[in-house]
Order: C-alpha cells, then sequence, then structure tokens
C-alpha cells in the first residue's frame, strides 16, 4: 500500500482515536469471528465426547469412512481419541486453507470479496453444525470459509498503514484484543448455552456471531483499503532481499508451530481436565466446564497493555521480535510445568480450580510475546506483491500445529496426566532454545 494511497483514505474517512476508521470495522468484524470460532471450539471436544461419538456415531454422514481411515493409520480409537483427531484435523485445516485463500486474493476476487465468501461459508459451517448427519460438512465449511477470511482480515489491517508507520505494531495489538474480547465471550455465551439447553443452542448462537460479523464488514467496506492486486500493473519480480524474507518466514515455521501444538491442548486435553479431574466449586456454585475458555481471552486483553507498557518502558532494552517469540515458548513450557505440578498435587482425585487459572496466566503471556508479534512481523517483512499468500502460509504454523496437536491428545488417555504434561513442556522448551539458536542468523534479515 502506498503513502499517497493512505492519505488520500485517511482524507476521505478521518482517524478515530489516532488510527483509521476502517480499524475499528475490522476490530468488530474479526471479533464476531472470533466469538463464533471459539465457540464452537468451546463445545467441539466436549460434544463429541459426551454425546456425538458414543450416542449418534451412526447418523454422521461419512463418519464411519473417516474413522476407518484414522484407525488404518493410528490403530483402533475409542471416542476420547476419535475426538481428539477430529479436533486435531479441524484445527489444522482451518489454518492451511488459508494458503489457498490468500492466493485466491492475491490473483483471482481480492481481499474484500475474499473476506465476504469466507463470511458466509463459516456462518453456513455453524448452522449445519445442528443438525448430526452434517457434522463432517459444516466442517468443512468451517474449513473453507476460515481460509478465505484469516488471511484477509490480518492483512488488511498491514494496509491501513503506509511503510514506516510505527502505528502499526500498536494496531495489531489493538486488533488482537478485538481477537479475543470475542473469544471471550463466546464460551460464556454458546458454552453455557451448549452446556445447559442443549449442543444445538451453542452452535446456533455461534452463527449468529459470525452473521453479525459478515453484516458489519459489509457496512465497512467504503472505508476499507482497496485490494492489493488492483494496484499490480505488471509482476514485480523478487530480489534477493525479498527471498531472503521469504526464507527467515519459513525457517520461523517450525519452531513457532511446536508452540501452538501445545496451545492448543486448551479447547482439547485441558478440557477433559477441567471436566473430570479439577474441583470447580466456587462460593458453592460449580464453574461450568466452557466456562475456563474464557479465561485466556479475558486475560489478553487484560493484560495487553500491561505487555505494551512494559515494552514501550524498555525502550532500547526491548526485546527482538525474535526474542519476543522465543521468550513466548518458554512462558508456555512454564504453563505446563504448572499443569505437571497441579497433577502431582491431584494424584487421583481432584485438583483446585487456581490451578487453571495459574496455567492460564502464564501461557497468555507467552502468548501474547508470541503471537500478535509474529503477525505484524509477517506484514512488515513479506514482499508486497505476495502478502496474502506469505501471511497464509505463516497461518500455516497452525495447520501443522492443529495435527500434532490431535496426535498429542490422543495419549490423554493411555499416559499418566504429569507426564503428559511433562511431555507438552518439553516440547514447547524444545522450540524456544530452537529460535534463540536462528536468533543471529535471522536479526539481519528481519530488521530487528
Amino acid at each position: 500500500m502506498t503513502s499517497a494511497h493512505s492519505t488520500e483514505q485517511s482524507a476521505a474517512h478521518p482517524d478515530l482515536f489516532g488510527h483509521p476508521r476502517a480499524l475499528s470495522f475490522l476490530f468488530a468484524t474479526e471479533m464476531w469471528e472470533r466469538f463464533s470460532y471459539y465457540g464452537m471450539r468451546a463445545l467441539l471436544v466436549l460434544y463429541m465426547v459426551k454425546y456425538l461419538l458414543p450416542a449418534a456415531a451412526g447418523q454422521v454422514h461419512g463418519l464411519a469412512t473417516f474413522k476407518s481411515a484414522l484407525e488404518w493409520m493410528f490403530g483402533p480409537l475409542d471416542p476420547q481419541p476419535l475426538a481428539s483427531q477430529i479436533y486435531g484435523f479441524y484445527t489444522g485445516l482451518v489454518y492451511l486453507t488459508p494458503i489457498f485463500g490468500g492466493l485466491l486474493a492475491d490473483r483471482v476476487l481480492g481481499q474484500r470479496r475474499t473476506v465476504i465468501l469466507g463470511a458466509a461459508l463459516m456462518a453456513a459451517g455453524h448452522f449445519l453444525m445442528a443438525f448430526e448427519p452434517w457434522f463432517l460438512l459444516a466442517l468443512g465449511f468451517l474449513i473453507l470459509g476460515s481460509g478465505c477470511f484469516k488471511p484477509n482480515i490480518s492483512t488488511q489491517v498491514g494496509m491501513l498503514y503506509p511503510p514506516g508507520d510505527h502505528r502499526r505494531d500498536r494496531a495489531f495489538s489493538i486488533f488482537y484484543v478485538g481477537i479475543n474480547l470475542g473469544a471471550f465471550l463466546a464460551p460464556l455465551v454458546c458454552g453455557t448455552l451448549g452446556e445447559n439447553y442443549g449442543w444445538h443452542y451453542g452452535f446456533a448462537a455461534a452463527g449468529v456471531g459470525m452473521t453479525t460479523g459478515l453484516i458489519i464488514y459489509l457496512a465497512a467496506t467504503p472505508t476499507l483499503p482497496a485490494d492489493a492486486f488492483v494496484k499490480r500493473q505488471v509482476t514485480v519480480p523478487l530480489t534477493r532481499s525479498d527471498w531472503q524474507s521469504i526464507a527467515a518466514i519459513l525457517v520461523l515455521i517450525a519452531p513457532v508451530s511446536l508452540f501452538w501444538a501445545t496451545y492448543e491442548q486448551q479447547g482439547n486435553t485441558i478440557v477433559l481436565w477441567a471436566s473430570q479431574y479439577t474441583d470447580r466449586h466456587l462460593f458453592g456454585l460449580e464453574i461450568p466446564i466452557t466456562w475456563f475458555q474464557a479465561f485466556n481471552p479475558f486475560m489478553i486483553f487484560a493484560f495487553t497493555p500491561l505487555v505494551v507498557a512494559l515494552w514501550r518502558r524498555q525502550g532500547a532494552r526491548e526485546p527482538t521480535t525474535v526474542t519476543k517469540l522465543a521468550i513466548g515458548c518458554f512462558l508456555n513450557a512454564a504453563s505446563w510445568l504448572i499443569m505437571l505440578a497441579a497433577a502431582h498435587v491431584a494424584g487421583s482425585g481432584q485438583a483446585s480450580w487456581s490451578w487453571l487459572f495459574a496455567f492460564f496466566v502464564v501461557i497468555t503471556i507467552g502468548e501474547l510475546y508470541l503471537s500478535p508479534t509474529s503477525l505484524s512481523l509477517v506484514t512488515k517483512v513479506a514482499p508486497a506483491s505476495l502478502l496474502s499468500l506469505m501471511m497464509g502460509v505463516w497461518l500455516a504454523t497452525n495447520f501443522i500445529a492443529g495435527f500434532l496437536a490431535g496426535y498429542l491428545g490422543t495419549f490423554w488417555s493411555s499416559m499418566g496426566k504429569g507426564v503428559f504434561f511433562l511431555m507438552l513442556a518439553v516440547i514447547s522448551a524444545t522450540a524456544g532454545l530452537v529460535i534463540v539458536l536462528l536468533h543471529r542468523p535471522l536479526h539481519n534479515v528481519l530488521l530487528d
């Protein structure tokens, strides 16, 4: 995006709170999309383990074939390991399809129309979740829709700012608050409806959320930046610096994928820990299982101002981008050591819910060091002609992580809980160590 275009955009739509007005619309759109995603995610494993797989698996079109294929690769699967594998496939593919969504936007439809297509597909998918026979089709719609939506909404945030505009990093932190505001509300609304009134009410609420996000995005159209492909008259060859930037992004994918593989246990085995091994009583009341999924997003927007203020106060001593990624991995590892302690204290009984609270505090701070920083990094260093594609490639870290998270979750039933949590801590710490070793070779390329 050129500086001239940014100036024209600002003149037509004055800034709001020091940022382009379009940021507030993108914030709200992403908030409702995340409300729908995390609302469904909060229910997915519980729904499969407690109802769908034991009682209604025969009604689901294609599930028997899908299960047979998984058992051919992994051996016999009881409901919990099967649910974990399905969860892993879903969360993995949700972050593979953004590569194709980025290409579709860059080469054919543009960012705006691709976002609209994605939002419509996701709304349909959430509503289809209310019908058992269409369970796998619903997941397919959600996967394809997310692929169209995810890379292009993030790319549009970066396109609001001209090169060198220092507001960009802050804009992504603000945008990340929107993500987590939706994720905070989702378990409280969708989770409560699903647990207490029926699974399908929770899934329908997620559909309403996605539809709301689509309406907001359509209303925002006049304020949004022009599609990037419109401005390209000819294909610009990539420079040596461009190729170095692409290589740096690709090299970081492996360790960051390990971070997300352990992080994603929040929606998988941590749900089962909260259900089976946690004393959820507080002031004589029992905390609903899905409400624990609201801890992380609530802490995201509670802690974001503190972390950003810390970085600002550090000034010249603020960690480099690569260092922040490593810190995020080490904090993630520390959070699993907290769960190791919880498993030791619980023994064969239940641990206090306060252990989960402490776990979410540490893993959330780790996420703040890694996730928004990495999104901003891609928009800064990726070649302009491949921006949406490279954002999709970066989001593919979650594709690898999703499959690995599902596989790791299959050990939940057969492994001691303390050993399971220790395994996750070692994996995340290893990722942090790899990033530390990569710091020097990547430092100049990433312009830290």
